[in-house]
C-alpha cells in the first residue's frame, strides 16, 4: 500500500482519537440516594475572586469547575461524606426558595445597601421532580438580614472540603 494513502487514511483516526482523549467528563452520575444534587456557582468579582462552579450529589459524588483564578487547571473530581452533604443541604436550607422557582436577592431588587465589585453566587438545587430551585445572590448586598446567608456562602468551600483547589498559586509561580 502506498505510504501516501496510509498517511491519508491514518491521520483522520488519530485526530479521532486524540479528540477522544482530550474530552472533559464533567458529568455527575444520576444519584441512587435520595436528595438534590446541589450546584453552588460562585461568580468573578472586580479583582482575583475564585470563579468555579461545583456540584455535589446525596451519593458523595462532586465535581468542581474552575473558571478563573482557583489552583485547578480544569474540571476536578472530588467525594463528600454523607455528614458533609447532610450540613451543606441543612445549612442552605432557610435559603431555599420552593420548589421549582427561583428567587434573586440583589441591588434595586430586596438590598437597599450594596457595595459594587462583589461576586454574585448561584445556588441550585435539581432532583427527582425534574424542576430546579434556583437562589441568586449578589454578595454585594450588605443588608443585615442575609449576613447569615453570606457567612453560610463563605463557609461552602471548607465545608466541601475543596479550599485547596480553590487557593491559586502566586502570580510569579504560574
Amino acid at each position: 500500500m502506498n505510504v501516501k494513502i496510509m498517511m491519508a487514511r491514518a491521520v483522520p483516526l488519530v485526530a479521532l482519537f486524540l479528540a477522544g482523549c482530550a474530552t472533559e467528563d464533567t458529568e455527575l452520575e444520576t444519584p441512587k440516594a435520595p436528595g438534590d444534587t446541589i450546584r453552588f456557582t460562585a461568580g468573578r468579582c472586580f479583582g482575583a475572586c475564585p470563579a468555579y462552579t461545583l456540584r455535589v450529589t446525596p451519593d458523595g459524588s462532586g465535581i468542581l469547575e474552575p473558571e478563573k483564578f482557583t489552583a485547578v487547571p480544569g474540571p476536578t473530581r472530588f467525594t463528600v461524606t454523607p455528614a458533609q452533604y447532610k450540613r451543606l443541604r441543612a445549612s442552605l436550607l432557610p435559603y431555599r426558595p420552593p420548589t421549582g422557582t427561583e428567587k434573586r436577592i440583589g441591588h434595586g431588587e430586596n438590598c437597599t445597601r450594596f457595595a459594587t465589585d462583589m461576586p454574585g453566587y448561584t445556588i441550585e438545587w435539581s432532583g427527582g421532580t425534574g424542576k430546579v430551585t434556583r437562589l441568586d445572590f449578589q454578595s454585594g448586598c450588605m443588608d443585615a438580614r442575609y449576613g447569615r446567608l453570606r457567612t453560610t456562602i463563605a463557609a461552602i468551600p471548607g465545608l466541601m472540603d475543596v479550599e485547596k483547589m480553590l487557593k491559586a498559586p502566586p502570580a510569579s509561580t504560574r
